[in-house]
């Protein structure tokens, strides 16, 4: 058994507290034929828990500031559209449960509509403090997304547990210097301390700060 004690709990979202893979894959597929490349040759997996616009950026070599911007948009339009089927994870429910609002966050690589729109489909709370893509000027793996949830959330990044699914999220908190935990619900090759899941975890919240058992 292992127990850390933090003062904040910095999630990913997408495929940390909830999978929104079908929908995912949905509007990505419909992106690679709307800019000409097939999807499970150029597209698949290189997109996971980066910002689109960044992702859209590599793939569009040939394409104006403008097109990738206009593109991005009508990414995020035809994703926050599409909320059928994505469901909450194992254990998000009652981990959310055991902390105070002020003692988490969410950080994202969606928009801050798309991350409303999943949220919402999934029954789960908008937190108090939510950092997307919206609120940086450059994203995971970069290590502004969890240094600008700490300093949100008023503590140090040392101090913050980065709950994340994707290996750009992972390299992201650790290059913030938060603990990271990595959860294999999305990827089996993570670095660092992973488990299955949040059903995996144990969190209580005391004088100390958070208790987080696995």
């Amino acid at each position: 058994m292992t127990q850390w004690v933090v003062d904040a709990v910095l999630f990913d979202l997408d495929g940390t507290l909830i999978d929104s893979t079908p929908s995912v894959e949905r509007s990505w597929r419909l992106l690679a034929e709307r800019i000409g490349l097939d999807f499970d040759r150029d597209i698949n997996g290189s997109f996971h828990g980066v910002p689109a616009k960044q992702t859209l950026t590599r793939l569009m070599i040939d394409a104006s500031a403008t097109e990738v911007d206009e593109t991005a948009e009508w990414l995020v339009e035809l994703e926050a559209g599409d909320t059928d089927d994505i469901i909450v994870l194992p254990g998000t429910l009652s981990v959310l449960e055991q902390l105070p609002a002020n003692r988490w966050a969410i950080v994202t690589s969606g928009t801050r509509r798309l991350a409303t729109a999943r949220l919402l489909a999934a029954g789960l709370p908008v937190p108090r403090t939510m950092i997307t893509a919206d609120d940086v000027t450059v994203g995971k793996p970069d290590p502004a997304p969890y240094l600008l949830g700490a300093e949100r959330l008023g503590f140090h990044p040392a101090r913050c547990l980065v709950v994340e699914d994707a290996p750009a999220g992972i390299s992201s908190g650790l290059a913030a210097g938060c603990q990271v935990l990595g959860l294999r619900t999305t990827h089996d090759d993570l670095l660092g301390t992973t488990i299955q899941d949040l059903s995996e975890l144990e969190i209580s919240a005391d004088r100390l700060g958070i208790i987080v058992t696995f």
